[in-house]
């Protein structure tokens, strides 16, 4: 009798650790539409890195454009002796002297911040380096665009207000000036694009 339930029980006990190894097996695996769904937000998250990564080399083109036109600019106009000359150039004055800083900074941080962002592209996933941008850009979005709109104060009251005979001399001056302030609120709404991203992209993980 001892033997015949031995040799009865053998078989089940069989059976039952097959069951329990797959259902192991089962709820190791996630379900498929769990796993899909990761993959999608994963894929997701890197689109948005690669177009992090691309607005940043446009944003350094425009902030370095605006500080080295600015910095450049110099206008003498020409007079019949050299002992009487009126120059015009962008020490002359204190604000235009702060744009120049203002926009050189954020180019050289926007170029020490593609190494993070080449790092989000590879771990869309990651929230210490997103995080860190997103801190820093909300700086330079104050930055340049504080620098911006001082400047574009100075050249509105240039040309529209009592200073208008200023660029009616120094037209090169002020038209080039002009452009240095284009370029960097082009770069500033760019820093807000990125900080716009940046918190979409920690707000989904």
């Amino acid at each position: 009798m001892d033997s015949s339930k031995n040799g009865d029980a053998t078989p089940l006990s069989r059976f039952e650790s097959k069951v329990r190894a797959k259902a192991k097996a089962v709820a190791g695996v996630a379900p498929p539409p769990v796993a899909a769904a990761r993959a999608g937000r994963g894929g997701w998250k890197k689109g948005v890195a690669v177009f992090d990564f691309l607005l940043r080399l446009v944003a350094t083109g425009t902030t370095l454009a605006a500080a080295t036109t600015m910095g450049t600019t110099d206008q003498t106009l020409p007079f019949f002796t050299q002992f009487f000359q009126f120059q015009a150039s962008y020490d002359d004055l204190p604000a235009f002297t702060f744009f120049v800083i203002a926009n050189a900074g954020p180019s050289a941080y926007l170029v020490l911040s593609l190494p993070f962002s080449i790092v989000c592209i590879v771990r869309p996933q990651a929230v210490g380096p997103r995080l860190l941008l997103l801190i820093f850009d909300t700086i330079f979005v104050a930055l340049t665009m504080a620098a911006a709109s001082l400047a574009a104060a100075i050249i509105y009251l240039a040309q529209n207000a009592n200073w208008l005979a200023i660029c009616r001399q120094f037209n090169d001056f002020c038209q080039e000036v002009s452009g240095a302030v284009v370029a960097s609120f082009v770069a500033a709404l760019i820093f807000i694009f990125l900080v716009v991203l940046s918190t979409i992209s920690l707000k989904r993980l």
